[in-house]
């Protein structure tokens, strides 16, 4: 086991959280928020630090004495078993997972590994180590792609790439836990979310430094596709939410209404960053190309459990989107393969 700062003993903190994947994007914005929020709390951020996650995130809050950084495998059974022993951990937000939906088509066997088997291996131990609350963190793409409904929590899963299915079945190992023994568990499900530290195979962040580089968006198919976009505060904040007033056994869409097709964002990202003015203008940044095997219309959810728990968006898309660009001016992390991300069917080096 390798960690960072151990800030004291258990009788200091009230509560002992673990975040996986804390590196990341969504979920280092958590850390940062939860260290910041609840200095009572020790909050422990347990990362494999694959290609997408950099420490980077957490430079703001690396010192605190709240937080401590633990560089494991969620699929290494006897290293996860060994951290709720040592830790004692009260709370889990599991994030950590292979997220990119290009790559999921050509190493299927490794999400499943990682989403499924990694998650599998982390809810039996939180299980037996009697955590008090555990979160699932899953994605709206488990819905299956449409246009034509507005997804509640009751919807059923029809996920139609490999890495929506290896949520939709983690969800399914997830929610036994609650159906036989009533351990405390909570899945939630989010729009995109996007913002500063996002790395960029990701569509927003990937259409931003392509411009920056005077290089063109790279457009799947027609570009019809729809996306609700989540800035990554707002996110954050209903992770928060959440942890203090989410109810165990119960699912919660996090969702937004600043939907966007992807040929709209595109056309939004050229204006803003290359100035320009005419139809034509906009046209040249464009490239249309393949598109991927199956690419889902989009995932309109109904939020209204969330907002019952007093959640609500609060940054504007011409806000956010406009932090987003101004940081990926300042800020293109040394992230492994960050310039091969930018292809238009990245594939990043298999981990496992």
């Amino acid at each position: 086991m390798s960690a960072g700062q151990s800030g004291g003993g258990s009788a200091l903190f009230a509560k002992r959280v673990l975040v996986t994947g804390g590196a990341g994007f969504i979920a280092s914005h958590v850390v940062v928020s939860l260290v910041e929020k609840y200095p009572n709390y020790m909050i422990i951020n347990l990362d494999k630090l694959d290609y997408c996650a950099h420490l980077k995130n957490l430079e703001t809050v690396s010192e605190k004495h709240n937080y401590k950084f633990v560089q494991g495998d969620i699929c290494e059974l006897n290293f996860i078993k060994e951290l709720f022993e040592t830790e004692k951990i009260d709370i889990v937000l599991h994030f950590a997972a292979q997220t990119h939906v290009d790559a999921s088509f050509l190493h299927s066997l490794e999400f499943n590994y990682v989403n499924i088997y990694g998650t599998y291996i982390l809810v039996g131990a939180a299980y037996e180590a009697k955590v008090e609350k555990f979160i699932y963190v899953s994605t709206d793409e488990v819905y299956g792609g449409s246009c034509d409904q507005e997804f509640d929590e009751l919807s059923p899963k029809k996920p139609t790439n490999p890495y929506a299915s290896s949520k939709a079945i983690a969800e399914c190992f997830v929610q036994s836990y609650w159906e036989k023994y009533k351990f405390p568990v909570i899945i939630t499900r989010s729009s995109n979310v996007y913002g500063p530290h996002q790395f960029p195979e990701k569509v927003i962040p990937k259409f931003i430094s392509l411009l920056q580089q005077n290089r063109k968006c790279c457009i799947h198919g027609s570009g019809l596709q729809r996306r609700n976009f989540l800035y990554a505060s707002d996110a954050a904040d209903a992770f928060l939410t959440i942890l203090k007033k989410g109810q165990p056994g119960e699912i919660y869409n996090i969702g937004t209404n600043s939907e966007i097709s992807i040929t709209q964002l595109a056309k939004e990202l050229i204006h803003l960053i290359k100035n320009t003015g005419s139809d034509a203008e906009t046209e040249y940044w464009i490239d249309y190309v393949e598109d991927r095997p199956t690419n889902d219309l989009g995932y309109p959810m109904n939020s209204g459990k969330m907002y019952d728990l007093g959640w609500r968006p609060k940054v504007p898309w011409k806000e956010g989107i406009k932090k987003t660009i101004e940081w990926y001016q300042e800020n293109f992390y040394n992230w492994k393969n960050a310039e091969k991300a930018l292809e238009p069917f990245p594939v990043p080096e298999k981990s496992v």
